[in-house]
């Protein structure tokens, strides 16, 4: 079993949970995800590995609470373990040297986005980030992500936080008034990271983006999270999860994504089985 070694509330919805895993810790980079179950009878579910210290063989998850197993998990103390805690899996997120990268976030999108722009600062490219939320509460991250990006930029929703209105807004703002970027890497919401893409496509910027809202299964057995890339057939927990934004059928994936609205109802009541 696996030891929560640190939990933290980051907002009304969304929780922090560093967890002693050694094993995924040692092998573990940015861009690949974990199937956490929290008991023996609990479902798996994947996540995204937020952050990972090798030294002390912890590895970081940021999850937002909306359905039975999130809520069994929220519930969870520091000290108490999780049944499993299994990774690292997916592929790692292709990361290069560049003269200058944005990244974008929509929500918890922050939790993935934050190791790969961490990686990209440390290996000397420039980086900034633009974090969108609902107001100011659910923008997560931001102080973290002032460590080591040069430029900072939030949307909100409701104005409470930097500008209002939505991440797209703030990007093609950046780029209008001349700032050059190499890539974007968009992690949100599929309808934000399709928006995103909408706007590098037609100023020709290369733009990674991660398909882990579609993932179930984590192992490609499920065939949940199968999409099309630019006419080929991928899945999003083996191939994935980032992939080159120019080629993924968000309409696709969205309407995927929809498959079993019926049973996350049935999930957030509290009749998940």
């Amino acid at each position: 079993m696996y030891k929560i070694v640190k939990k933290q509330t980051l907002n009304q919805a969304v929780e922090l949970m560093e967890i002693h895993a050694p094993y995924v810790a040692r092998k573990c980079e940015p861009g690949q995800f974990i199937i956490i179950r929290v008991d023996e009878d609990g479902e798996r579910v994947p996540l995204t590995i937020a952050d990972f210290d090798r030294e002390k063989e912890t590895v970081t998850i940021i999850y937002q609470v909306v359905g039975y197993t999130t809520e069994l998990l929220s519930k969870k103390k520091e000290g108490e373990y999780v049944q499993d805690f299994v990774g690292p899996l997916g592929q790692p997120a292709p990361l290069h040297k560049c003269d200058r990268v944005i990244g974008v976030a929509g929500g918890v999108g922050a939790a993935p986005l934050y190791p790969q722009l961490r990686k990209l600062a440390k290996m000397g490219v420039p980086v900034d980030v633009i974090i969108g939320g609902k107001s100011a509460e659910f923008v997560i991250l931001k102080e973290l992500f002032e460590e080591f990006c040069d430029n900072v930029y939030i949307a909100t929703d409701d104005g409470s936080l930097g500008t209002k209105g939505f991440v797209t807004t703030v990007l093609e703002e950046q780029i209008k008034a001349g700032v050059k970027y190499d890539e974007v890497i968009a992690i949100g919401p599929l309808i934000m990271m399709k928006n995103v893409v909408k706007i590098t496509k037609e100023y020709d910027i290369p733009t990674m983006v991660s398909l882990n809202p579609i993932m179930i299964d984590g192992t490609g057995m499920c065939g949940g999270c199968r999409v099309n890339i630019g006419g080929e057939t991928k899945f999003a927990c083996v191939d994935g999860p980032d992939f080159d934004g120019f080629k993924v059928d968000f309409d696709e994936c969205m309407q995927r994504q929809g498959m079993f609205k019926e049973e996350e109802h049935q999930c957030r009541i509290g009749r998940g089985m």
